[in-house]
């Protein structure tokens, strides 16, 4: 019997708050034509739209920043170290968004003061504020990405009426973006290879002389390169070539 009531209280909770919210006038969406001909949305549906967009903070991040040159660099060169787990992946990514933050932040500045700033003192709305927000990561990306790259989606994407880079809409300007980032970090990574890979070789020739063959070259180098790395102040090298790459 209790069931059946408890059962009977729920279906009259579920009719009779949706003609409550009726009565009351809540709309999910509003709207409204401004003076200049632009669309306002309601209150409700920007709070939508910025949860949404948090959503796409983690794929920016990758995307649109430094982020990608960097931690390709660190992987390759743990890798030439001969390091599989050392440093870990916590501590490169950590490592590489914390210095992407930093080679980032007179964009985020621009951001801040000419579309965020704004927009929370209601001097822009939602799409008038995303315009502004375009344009310093636009000025970013154009600065590190090749005219090859933007010609190359340029012509996938079947456009001819591009006349200078900074017309390149954001479709295009992104995948090449991502395509010099990902030239110019193997680029760095085969320079950091280079040094590596020669103490690998000597190392191998030198067990070989020797009639070692069944020790790992790999064994015996891993601790020279290490102390080869340390003694150049290997870290501050690559952080500051990195940065210095950016044109910081």
């Amino acid at each position: 019997m209790i069931n059946k009531w408890m059962i009977f209280l729920c279906v009259q909770l579920s009719l009779w708050t949706p003609s409550v919210l009726a009565d009351q006038g809540v709309k999910a969406l509003t709207v409204t034509q401004s003076v200049d001909g632009q669309n306002e949305y309601s209150v409700t549906l920007e709070i939508l739209i910025l949860m949404t967009a948090l959503s796409f903070i983690p794929a920016m991040v990758i995307m649109l920043t430094s982020f990608t040159r960097i931690i390709v660099v660190l992987a390759i060169l743990r890798q030439a170290i001969g390091l599989q787990q050392t440093p870990s992946n916590q501590i490169m990514i950590g490592l590489s968004l914390f210095l992407s933050f930093f080679i980032m932040s007179p964009v985020l500045e621009e951001v801040y003061n000419k579309a965020a700033k704004p927009y929370i003192d209601n001097q822009y709305n939602v799409m008038e504020a995303f315009d502004e927000a375009k344009k310093p990561f636009s000025k970013f990306m154009l600065h590190q990405t090749r005219l090859k790259d933007i010609n190359t989606f340029a012509n996938l994407a079947g456009y001819t009426h591009i006349e200078t880079p900074a017309q390149t809409p954001m479709t295009i300007l992104i995948p090449a973006f991502i395509t010099s980032e990902l030239k110019t970090a193997f680029q760095i990574g085969f320079m950091l290879f280079l040094p590596f890979l020669v103490l690998d070789l000597v190392v191998a020739s030198i067990l070989m002389a020797m009639g070692m063959m069944m020790l790992s070259p790999m064994i015996v180098s891993l601790p020279f390169k290490i102390m080869l790395f340390v003694l150049v102040d290997g870290w501050n090298l690559v952080i500051g070539t990195l940065a210095k790459s950016f044109g910081l």
